[in-house]
């Protein structure tokens, strides 16, 4: 099954975008105030797309949604979960950079980017060796 990207992004009045590249031979679209509420909009999109195609009689290809958000998106949706000197500690970046990042007043470069998914990777699987 193909796996297709859908990128979480907020735009400047911090309404979160969901949106696919060029993966599929139709674009699909999502927004709302809130993470949840934009996964939604988009599987709503998906759903209004496959009956369009029912009443084509075209078959809807099959894929998989994997959902990629930018530093920005992640670090705001999450901000309840991770603050500021916890996401210091795991990932060795500034406090100060971090709010940056987070406010979208700076973008994190590649390496920086990185460094705060390979934290986050590494907390999950410390998380999911947890046994209570």
């Amino acid at each position: 099954m193909k796996k297709i990207t859908v990128f979480i992004e907020t735009d400047a009045s911090g309404t979160y975008n969901a949106y696919t590249n060029d993966e599929l031979p139709f674009g699909l679209l999502g927004e709302g105030d809130t993470v949840e509420e934009t996964i939604a909009d988009f599987y709503s999109a998906v759903e209004e797309m496959k009956a369009l195609y029912a009443e084509e009689s075209k078959a809807f290809p099959a894929f998989e949604l994997l959902f990629q958000y930018d530093t920005e998106s992640f670090l705001k949706h999450y901000s309840q979960v991770f603050n500021m000197p916890a996401l210091e500690r795991l990932t060795g970046i500034n406090q100060k950079q971090l709010h940056h990042y987070l406010t979208g007043h700076r973008k994190p470069r590649e390496a920086q980017r990185k460094k705060i998914e390979t934290a986050l990777h590494q907390l999950g699987e410390d998380l999911l060796a947890i046994r209570l």
